[in-house]
């Protein structure tokens, strides 16, 4: 089953936090360019956590923001047939 994502902002160190899970110590970080840091699953190298650095600054610069990864969105909880009508 799919983890829910959870968006969440530190102000004061204006990141945006995209995280499946709470961060833990065991978890590895790789930079992915453009500022994105990536948390990593030690066993299955499976991204768990996204940090958005200077997040503020890339909407006051009006900059589309594209992260370097790939995602599919369903509703979390509800199957598909019973979106018919809506």
């Amino acid at each position: 089953m799919a983890e829910k994502l959870i968006f969440k902002y530190d102000r004061e160190a204006d990141i945006l936090h995209i995280d499946k899970c709470l961060p833990y110590a065991e978890q590895e970080s790789e930079e992915m360019g453009d500022d994105v840091v990536a948390r990593l699953n030690p066993h299955t190298n499976e991204i768990e956590n996204l940090e958005v650095l200077f997040f503020s600054a890339r909407l006051l610069r009006n900059e589309l923001l594209e992260l370097p990864v790939s995602a599919e969105f369903q509703f979390a909880g509800r199957q598909m047939s019973g979106l018919a009508g809506h």
